[in-house]
C-alpha cells in the first residue's frame, strides 16, 4: 500500500510539472547528439568536451540521453521525463530493501519500516519531479540512481558492484566523487577488489576523452555566477563567479565528511555529507541540488536510525526548497541552506545514535560478517530472541 501511494504522489507532481518541465534536457540533447556523431562532427565525438565546457554532465548521461534523440524533442523530452520519475519510485524500492537487508536480524518492524519509507518518500518524490521533470536533469538523476544501487551492493556485501556503481554514478556526475567513501564502509579486506573496479570503469569513461584531446580538461575549469542567496557567497566569497578553489574544495571536505562517517560508524550518512558540502560553497542554487540532499537525508531516516517519523526529510524540504518561495532576502535565504548544512553535518556525526547492527555472535567457522550479511542460522536465532517485533524480511521495501 505503501508504494501505491508513492506512486499516485509521484504521477500527481509528475502531471502538475511537466507541462513546464524539461529546463535543462537541451544541455543532455545536444550533448548526446554530438557524441553520437563521432568523428563526423568536429567538436562532437570524443572531442566534446574540449569543444563544449558548458556541458558539465558525463558521458554516461550523455549516452543515455542519446537514445531518446531519435524521438521528435517533445516527444523524447516527456519519455525522458517518465523514465526519470520512475527512477525516484525505483530509488525508494531499493532503500526500502537495502534497510530490510542490513537490518535484517535485529528484530526491526517491517511495518514501522514502510512507514518511514513512505514518509520519507512523500518528501523526496517532489525534489526528485524537481530534477527529474522540471529541469530534466539526467546526470544527476542517474549519478543518485547509481548510487542508491552502490547502497544495495553495499548492505549485500559486494564489492565488486559497490565499486562499479560509484564509478557508473561519477562517469554520470563528476559531483558523485564525494560519494566515494561508501567503499571504506565494505570489509577492509574488499576495498582492494572495489577500488579497482572503481578505477577500472572510471577510467573506461573518461580516459579516452583526455587522451583524443588533452583540452578537455578544460572542462573543469568552467564557472558560474555566484548568486547573492547562495551560502557560498553569506560565507564573504564576493567572487562574481565560481572561484578556483571551489570545486576542489567541495570535493575535499565532502570526502573528508565521508570518511569521518565511515569512521563513526555511520556510513548511511555519506551521501547527505557529500551533498551539504555542495550547497555550503555551490556559488549556484538551483533548487534541483536539494535532490542530492533529499537521497541522503532519506537513506540515513531510513537506514541510519529507527525513529518513525524521518524529521531530516522534511526538514531538507523545507528548509531548502520551502524558503526558496516564502522567505524573502538571498542573505536570509543563504543563511538558511548554511544553517541546515551545519545543523545536519552536526547532527549525523555527533549525535548519540542507537546502535542498530546485528546483536547475535558471529559464528566461529563463517567469514567476518559484512553490512546486510546473516545466515539463516542467525536469522533463526535473532527471531527467537525478538519477541516485541516481528522479524524484518530481506525483500521488504
Amino acid at each position: 500500500m505503501h508504494l501505491v501511494l508513492l506512486t499516485a504522489w509521484t504521477i500527481l507532481w509528475f502531471a502538475v510539472v511537466e507541462r513546464h518541465g524539461g529546463f535543462s534536457w537541451h544541455y543532455l540533447r545536444t550533448g548526446g547528439e554530438l557524441l553520437y556523431a563521432g568523428s563526423g562532427s568536429p567538436d562532437g565525438g570524443l572531442n566534446l568536451y574540449a569543444h563544449h565546457p558548458e556541458l558539465q554532465m558525463g558521458p554516461v548521461s550523455f549516452l543515455t540521453a542519446g537514445l531518446f534523440n531519435p524521438f521528435p524533442e517533445h516527444v523524447g523530452q516527456f519519455l525522458a521525463a517518465g523514465v526519470m520519475s520512475l527512477l525516484g519510485l525505483l530509488i525508494l524500492v531499493v532503500v526500502g530493501r537495502s534497510a530490510a537487508w542490513h537490518l535484517l536480524g535485529t528484530g526491526t518492524n517491517h511495518q514501522r519500516l514502510r512507514q518511514r519509507v513512505l514518509i520519507a518518500g512523500l518528501a523526496f518524490i517532489p525534489m526528485w519531479i524537481e530534477v527529474a521533470v522540471r529541469f530534466g536533469h539526467l546526470d544527476d538523476v542517474l549519478a543518485l540512481f547509481f548510487t542508491t544501487l552502490a547502497v544495495r551492493a553495499l548492505t549485500l556485501g559486494n564489492p565488486a558492484a559497490t565499486g562499479a556503481f560509484l564509478a557508473l554514478a561519477m562517469d554520470s556526475k563528476p559531483t558523485a566523487l564525494a560519494f566515494l567513501p561508501l567503499l571504506l564502509a565494505l570489509p577492509r579486506r574488499q576495498w582492494l577488489r572495489a577500488g579497482l573496479w572503481c578505477a577500472a570503469l572510471v577510467a573506461l569513461a573518461w580516459l579516452p576523452f583526455l587522451l583524443s584531446d588533452p583540452q578537455s580538461l578544460t572542462a573543469a575549469k568552467f564557472t558560474i555566477p555566484n548568486q547573492p542567496a547562495s551560502a557560498l557567497h553569506w560565507l564573504g566569497v564576493d567572487d562574481p563567479r565560481t572561484p578556483p578553489w571551489d570545486r576542489p574544495a567541495q570535493a575535499a571536505i565532502g570526502l573528508a565528511l565521508g570518511c569521518v562517517a565511515v569512521w563513526r560508524g555511520r556510513w548511511p550518512a555519506v551521501v547527505l555529507l557529500g551533498a551539504n558540502a555542495r550547497i555550503a560553497l555551490d556559488p549556484s542554487v538551483y533548487t534541483y541540488y536539494t535532490a542530492s540532499v533529499l537521497l541522503g537525508t532519506l537513506l540515513w531516516d531510513v537506514i541510519g536510525q529507527r525513529r518513525l517519523v524521518p524529521w531530516w526529510s522534511w526538514i531538507g524540504l523545507t528548509t531548502l526548497y520551502g524558503a526558496v518561495f516564502v522567505v524573502p532576502g538571498d542573505a536570509a535565504r543563504g543563511l538558511i541552506r548554511l544553517a541546515f548544512v551545519i545543523a545536519s553535518t552536526a547532527y549525523v556525526l555527533l549525535w548519540p545514535v542507537r546502535d542498530r547492527r546485528r546483536r547475535h555472535p558471529r559464528p566461529h567457522t563463517s567469514a567476518p560478517a559484512v553490512p546486510g550479511q546473516a545466515t539463516h542460522r542467525h536469522v533463526n536465532e535473532a527471531q527467537d530472541r525478538s519477541t516485541t517485533a516481528p522479524e524484518l524480511p530481506p525483500n521488504a521495501s
